[in-house]
């Protein structure tokens, strides 16, 4: 006989409640809302799949959520598939049921455990929006920017919708529902293994034929296979190269050697020069000092200019030894690009690769050329070129200057009186007084060209002394004062103006006349020992004298008497 149960053994309602709660983490039929749970096909109708997921009542499935294909769903009664609880019951007593939402969930779950992973996810490019494209993530849709859709920018991407293929997850917020993909993080990451691969294949000092895939000012990339190298535009020949376009076209092939390869960049550094002979061994030997040789100007600088030698050797002509007599212009000036010059080796450094030549020194010294068609004592003729503090400036033969010092330019004038007598672009004639070749400077002198002016041996002034009153004749007369002579045959000397008298009135020259006889004071010599007379020292020391002689400051004498005595004196 069966025994009754214990009615305190029997679980009661709030015990299922409890039971139910803890496997369905909710209150009763409640708890299933927004979970994926599994369910099973218990009927096909009407193109829905009635599924069955333990809830009071079962739900339905368009078969489209289903589909693999046209009218192809794959579904049997008794399959057991996953689907999305949306509601437990709706007004018609059915739970709400989605295939594609619980899709979409786990594909999410898979996503975020990948993406905190690292990895990369398979993906199709099934539409556009503004600024991108969206991909199906297995069930999932992401956002693929268009910046991010290849490494360089793409014009067409039909080829690439609705195609599998890989994208890295860049950004995702599943409360939000954003997801932001990358094709070209992948590309460039398999580019990178592609790269490095392709490099361990590779070495420095290795020949190697490649076809130029870009040009630019600065040099070429090279494709050497699946990797770009750098043809540096000085690394194309040893000659000079104003642009690679001179030396090779995109799409040439050409065989180059690998220079440098660095591991940390993976940048390959190319060359072709260095599959040429070096022009500058035994250059030395070749281009010895002093040698004279014939170049073409390739390039100017503001510093001088550049000279091919032979192809692969230029040389610097520095713009101090461009010319003799042009200083401080631009190289620009003296020489042009193409044009032939004649130059002379100065130096040679092999190990520097450099040349320095000189343009001016292949011509000859105008200042040797000066001296030898001038000598000293003869006479030139040249332009005013400039006035300066000191003198004059003379424009002569062979683009050479010759300065006339102030004290040069007339007798008896110096200082801006004297530069005042001759303006800039006037032809003037002087006499060659000195050349310093090494120095560059040729002394002139105006004023020994003059009436009276002293000879090459010059006149004897051996008897004439400082202080000494001498009767002189009247040669010239000129606004700044007289041109005299002592004697007949004597010195000739000049006396300012400011020395012709005491007084205002006294010093005109035009008081005074050709032939006239003075007496006058020698003041002192110039640099040529030719004297300088004065009235007004004259008229001074014979006051002095007077004074000392015949009055005193207690004689009660005037000036007057004073003077009138001494003349009277001097008459007898």
């Amino acid at each position: 006989m069966a025994t009754a149960p214990n009615p305190q053994e029997m679980p009661t309602r709030d015990d299922f409640e409890a039971l139910l709660n803890e496997q369905l983490g909710g209150a009763g039929d409640e708890g299933f809302e927004g979970r994926v749970v599994m369910g099973t096909v218990t009927a096909i109708e009407a193109g829905y799949a009635v599924i069955d997921v333990g809830l009071k009542s079962e739900g339905r499935v368009n078969l489209k959520e289903f589909a693999r294909g046209e009218d192809d769903h794959g579904l049997s009664v008794g399959d057991e598939v996953e689907v999305y609880v949306d509601r437990v019951e709706n007004a018609d007593g059915e739970a709400m049921l989605s295939r594609d939402r619980a899709r979409r969930e786990a594909a999410w779950d898979k996503l975020e455990n990948e993406f905190g992973e690292g990895k990369r996810v398979e993906g199709r490019i099934f539409g556009r929006v503004k600024g991108g494209f969206t991909v199906d993530l297995d069930g999932a849709v992401a956002f693929l920017p268009g910046s991010q859709v290849d490494i360089r920018p793409v014009r067409d991407v039909t080829p690439l919708m609705e195609v599998p293929q890989p994208f890295q997850i860049l950004k995702m917020d599943r409360r939000r529902g954003n997801i932001v993909v990358s094709r070209r993080a992948v590309l460039e990451e398999t580019r990178a293994e592609q790269r490095s691969e392709l490099i361990d294949k590779l070495a420095e000092g290795q020949v190697i034929d490649g076809v130029v895939k870009n040009i630019t000012d600065y040099g070429a990339f090279v494709d050497l296979g699946g990797i770009d190298g750098l043809l540096h535009v000085t690394d194309m020949s040893y000659k000079r190269v104003n642009h690679p376009s001179e030396i090779i076209e995109i799409g040439q092939t050409v065989t180059v050697q690998i220079v440098r390869i660095n591991a940390e960049t993976q940048r390959i550094s190319l060359g072709m020069k260095q599959l040429e002979s070096d022009p500058w061994d035994g250059v030395s030997a070749k281009y010895p000092v002093g040698a004279k040789l014939t170049g073409t100007v390739t390039n100017i600088t503001e510093y001088g200019a550049f000279v091919e030698l032979e192809p692969g050797i230029e040389g610097l002509v520095h713009v101090s030894e461009m010319s003799w007599t042009k200083k401080n212009v631009h190289p620009g000036k003296i020489v042009s690009t193409s044009q032939e010059v004649d130059v002379i080796v100065l130096e040679v450094d092999s190990e520097k690769r450099r040349i320095s030549l000189g343009l001016k020194q292949a011509q000859r010294n105008p200042w040797d050329e000066f001296a030898e068609k001038h000598p000293v004592g003869s006479e030139v003729e040249g332009e005013v070129k400039n006035a300066t503090e000191f003198g004059l400036f003379i424009g002569l033969d062979g683009d050479v200057d010759g300065m006339v010092h102030m004290s040069d330019i007339a007798w008896g004038i110096s200082g801006e009186d004297a530069l005042a007598l001759h303006r800039k672009g006037e032809e003037v004639k002087a006499v060659v007084l000195d050349v310093d070749v090494e120095k560059e400077r040729i002394s002139l002198g105006m004023k020994q060209l003059e009436k009276g002016a002293p000879s090459a041996e010059g006149a004897d002034t051996s008897s004439l002394r400082k202080g000494q009153t001498v009767t002189v004749t009247v040669l010239e007369v000129r606004d700044g004062g007289l041109e005299v002579q002592v004697g007949d045959d004597g010195a000739t000397g000049f006396i300012k103006r400011s020395d012709l008298g005491r007084d205002r009135d006294e010093q005109r020259p035009d008081r005074f006349q050709v032939g006239a006889k003075v007496d006058a004071m020698v003041t002192g010599f110039d640099r040529s020992k030719k004297p300088n007379f004065s009235i007004k020292a004259r008229q001074i020391a014979e006051e002095k004298e007077a004074v000392a002689q015949f009055g005193s400051s207690d004689s009660g004498a005037s000036l007057g008497d004073i003077l009138g005595e001494a003349l009277k004196k001097s008459d007898d």
